[in-house]
């Protein structure tokens, strides 16, 4: 009987044993099942499917398994948000691309990127035009196998300088450089512009103004000459009154003179350039000489100019050329000099050069105009209703620039104004 108790205890507890296993496997079943369903929706979510969720478990009262499933849904359905966020950006982008593009495209300038090396990155259909060859057969190529600039001249630092186009040897072509900064790498844009239009027209220009002046010159000159008969007394005595009307009819007849021979000699600098004869001068000496004949004429708008020299400097210059240098200065200081009596002169040394100084004490020069007055037929006189072309200072300029020194300028607006000429020793 005791036997049998123990027997049916065993059975009993193999029962359970085999009731609990069952159970157990089940469970893991479940589990494994549900781990399944997750791999394939994160595959799917992984291979670019984010309209892909995991079902809720039926049968099932276990709660993780409903977090784990929701924060699964939910992580899904914000990347799906997401990535119709991007799709939208990246459809604007390229939408606002293909408009730049567009524009760069249609620009009547070319437009091309150069790395440091000057290896071409990118080029604009007008630059395929010039260069004569397809973007493709552009990029990588060096730039100068297409253009040639200035000897000397830095092409990443390039603003509005003249380059030569080897497939169009006929036109003109100016080039300016940006350099870009997206990263570590240096890129620099390059901005070709055709001026063919604006040369020729240029030059018709300048043609054109020498033309008329060359033959208005033989009737000023004959005018001249004709005004100084009369003062002469060749075609008989004249009275005081006519004297001082004649006197004022050759002052401006001189003026128009010089007017017309400075219009032509800058037509002749920019067809010839300038030629220099250069000899020794003992500038005392060719200051006085200039101050001598500039003196009259100062005289009549009651101004002395002054010049006193501690000693004398020897320079190697063309007489001529610079004497022209001087005497407009000096006439751009009597015209300038309303409100003062006196000009002054002054010569001196500083490392490598010579100056000679040309100071009024006038209406001065404001600082917006002091970079413009250089420029070729700019002219501050036009405000002060006397006559003037710009080119005086323009020409000067170059004359100057021929002997390889400078010409620079300073003022303080009705204080004084200085302009210094420097030539090399």
């Amino acid at each position: 009987m005791f036997l049998f108790y123990i027997n049916l205890s065993i059975v009993i507890i193999l029962l359970i044993c085999f009731y609990l296993t069952r159970k157990t496997n089940t469970r893991w079943a479940k589990i494994n099942d549900y781990l399944g369903i997750v791999t394939n929706t994160i595959d799917s979510v992984r291979y670019g499917n984010l309209t892909t969720k995991i079902e809720p478990l039926r049968h099932s009262n276990n709660p993780s398994y409903q977090t784990v499933t929701e924060s699964i849904n939910r992580m899904v359905e914000t990347l799906n948000d997401r990535e119709k966020m991007i799709v939208e950006y990246q459809t604007e982008l390229m939408r606002q691309n293909t408009l730049l593009e567009t524009v760069i495209n249609s620009l009547s300038d070319g437009i091309l990127i150069v790395n440091e090396k000057n290896s071409i990155l990118k080029t604009t259909p007008k630059i395929e035009d010039w260069f004569g060859n397809k973007h493709h057969d552009l990029v990588g190529k060096n730039v100068f196998d297409f253009i040639e600039i200035e000897e000397g001249t830095e092409l990443h630092k390039a603003e509005k300088i003249n380059v030569f186009i080897k497939h169009y040897p006929n036109k003109n072509y100016q080039l300016s450089s940006i350099q870009l900064s997206v990263d570590e790498k240096k890129r620099y844009v390059l901005l070709i512009t055709d001026i063919t239009n604006e040369k020729q027209l240029e030059n018709l220009k300048e043609d054109f103004i020498a033309t008329l002046t060359h033959d208005l010159k033989v009737p000023i000159v004959a005018e001249s000459n004709m005004l100084n008969f009369f003062l002469e007394g060749k075609f008989g005595e004249i009275n005081e009154k006519q004297q001082f009307a004649l006197e004022g009819m050759k002052k401006s007849n001189r003026e128009l003179v010089d007017l017309v021979q400075i219009i032509l000699d800058t037509y002749k600098v920019k067809e010839t350039g300038i030629k220099l004869y250069k000899e020794n001068i003992m500038l005392n000496e060719f200051l006085n000489g200039i101050i001598s004949e500039m003196q009259p004429i100062a005289a009549d708008s009651k101004i002395k100019i002054n010049f006193n020299s501690k000693h004398d400097i020897r320079i190697y210059a063309d007489r001529l050329q610079l004497s022209r240098v001087v005497k407009n200065l000096i006439s751009n200081a009597i015209i300038h000099s309303t409100s003062s009596e006196t000009i002054d002169l002054a010569t001196g040394e500083i490392p490598g050069f010579v100056t000679i100084s040309v100071i009024d004490y006038g209406q001065g020069i404001s600082k917006e105009e002091i970079p413009l007055i250089f420029n070729k037929y700019y002219s501050s006189t036009k405000k002060f209703r006397k006559i003037g072309t710009g080119l005086g200072l323009y020409l000067s300029q170059e004359i100057i620039n021929s002997h390889k020194g400078e010409i620079n300028v300073s003022s303080s607006e009705n204080v004084r104004t200085e302009f210094c000429i420097k030539l090399p020793v």
